[in-house]
């Protein structure tokens, strides 16, 4: 399964079956998951509807991280093992986690200046998103400017796996440091939990916005591909010459 799809005849055969499941997956899941987060759940003792901006920024931050700590593990697979869909799906990633990064920061301000009085505290975990979407820009640059595929890739994956270090100071910052924001609610054990109303449709949040995340990688590496195969064939007019030859 692992070198199978290295082949990209074989991966486009698979990306063009999962494209329209995670497409019309994304759809309908979100447009239920909005429905139960704007309209079905009720409003929230200590914040009011502002608790609302959590169906958006929770599954952002989400995605933010796991988009990445993917990006970090195909940066590692094509690193060992020149796997070159692994690069594919690295560089492919990038655009929408970055997307998702700057989500949750923008919705996080909006949400922290109602219930914290400022729309910017420089503690642990709001520090450490930023620093997370810098690190996201700087992987984009590096292939944006070296030209050189072979030294970009190389030098692309080392920047993820060293920047994945901050994924962990992200999940951990409110435990490590002094923090406006609350501890872990679901993920931990222990963990006070949230209402059945208030966690389903932050549930479908998250899966939606996941299945959006699929669908946009995929996308991304099809589009990649697609111009790869585009470029290596003949311009009609160098076609004409080589065959009047």
């Amino acid at each position: 399964m692992f070198t199978r799809f290295a082949n990209p005849q074989r991966f486009v055969g698979l990306a063009r079956w999962l494209t329209p499941v995670f497409g019309w997956g994304a759809v309908i899941v979100l447009t239920i998951g909005l429905w139960q987060a704007l309209i079905a759940s009720p409003t929230e003792v200590e914040h009011g509807d502002t608790v609302r901006i959590m169906y958006v920024h929770v599954p952002a931050a989400w995605c933010a991280m796991a988009a990445y700590s993917s990006i970090a593990l195909a940066s590692l697979i094509s690193f060992v093992w020149r796997h070159p869909i692994a690069d594919l799906a690295a560089r492919s990633l990038a655009l929408p986690g970055a997307a998702f990064t700057a989500l949750a920061l923008i919705t996080g301000s909006l949400w922290g200046k109602p219930d914290w009085g400022t729309y910017w505290q420089w503690d642990g975990r709001m520090t450490s998103v930023l620093i997370l979407l810098f690190i996201y820009i700087g992987y984009m640059t590096i292939w944006q400017v070296i030209e050189d595929r072979k030294r970009a890739s190389r030098l692309a994956a080392i920047t993820a796996m060293i920047g994945w270090v901050n994924i962990p100071i992200i999940k951990f910052s409110v435990e490590w440091w002094n923090s406006l924001h609350q501890s872990a609610t679901i993920s931990q054990p222990g963990a006070p939990g949230l209402a059945p109303e208030l966690l389903t449709p932050l549930l479908l949040m998250a899966f939606g916005y996941t299945l959006l995340l699929g669908w946009l990688t995929m996308r991304g590496m099809l589009s990649e591909i697609a111009q790869a195969r585009a470029a290596r064939k003949p311009a009609p007019a160098a076609t004409a010459r080589v065959e009047a030859l």
